[in-house]
């Protein structure tokens, strides 16, 4: 397997786990591409213009992708079901148009003079994020994110900041896009507005929903199994969208869970553990 093969599933795991995020607390979002090309230009602009290294500059695209997803997650997140997909469909849609008109960062032209990303890099991400993610599943804190997303007006009778715990979510799912969209950009060293269009969200909603969506290690085996499986496969690769589409519609019908529910990984653990 090809070091980019490996550091294009790195780059999907964390664009699923980023969708995961924020579906942990109920909002399905399509606009993870707009806060991963926010984390990309950002930290394109400080390593190419500012001379900062590569880390840094990644993690303060993080940071601005997450402020951002809390500023625009405050109006979204107040619609629910069709209306909050169509709104954050709107936002991935808008921000490769506001890119276009950002003479500073290339406009239509793109952003080139990256480098330095390695596989490297993007393991050591996945491995941060998902042992973060690891220890909020095992925490209180997976309860209350549980309690919003199966009955957000329950949660709030029994005293949880819903809203709150809504934004919270969506922003960090939104920083965790931003630093894939750092580490992407470094590795191609050249991209352009629409290389961040709202196809990126929609795999990385398919990612999740493949794997299994109410656990991340479902949603990494997701990402990998739709980067890495239409490479190996021949006609897959020529007909990826089609399969895709084709795979997701099968799951719905026989398998809305996913592949990997946390029902199966406590059986699991529980088995190993006798």
């Amino acid at each position: 397997m090809s070091s980019d093969l490996l550091f294009f599933t790195a780059v999907n795991i964390l664009m699923a786990w980023s969708v995961y995020i924020a579906l942990s607390a109920g909002a399905l979002t399509f606009g993870a591409s707009a806060f991963m090309a926010v984390g990309c230009y950002v930290a394109g602009v400080l390593t190419v213009k500012a001379g900062l290294p590569l880390i840094p500059a990644c993690l303060l695209g993080a940071a601005v992708s997450g402020v951002l997803g809390f500023a625009f997650g405050f109006p979204a997140l107040r619609v629910r079901g069709i209306y909050l997909i169509l709104t954050t469909i709107g936002i991935a849609m808008s921000m490769v148009v506001i890119l276009e008109n950002i003479d500073f960062v290339g406009g239509t032209v793109g952003l080139g003079g990256m480098s330095g990303a390695t596989v490297w890099h993007g393991a050591g991400a996945v491995l941060v994020v998902g042992a973060a993610l690891w220890w909020v599943s095992r925490s209180p804190l997976q309860r209350v994110l549980d309690a919003v997303r199966e009955d957000d007006e329950v949660a709030a009778s029994l005293g949880m900041n819903v809203v709150f715990v809504k934004l919270t979510a969506f922003a960090i799912g939104s920083a965790v896009a931003g630093f894939a969209g750092g580490l992407y950009g470094h590795y191609l060293t050249f991209v352009r507005p629409d290389t961040f269009n709202v196809l990126i969200s929609i795999y990385a909603v398919m990612f999740v929903i493949l794997g299994g969506t109410n656990n991340f290690w479902g949603a990494a085996l997701g990402a990998a199994i739709m980067t890495i499986l239409p490479e190996q496969v021949t006609f897959m690769r020529e007909w990826r969208p089609s399969v895709f589409a084709l795979t997701i519609i099968v799951l719905l019908l026989f398998r809305p869970q996913g592949l990997i529910t946390r029902r199966f990984l406590t059986i699991r653990l529980a088995r190993k553990a006798s």
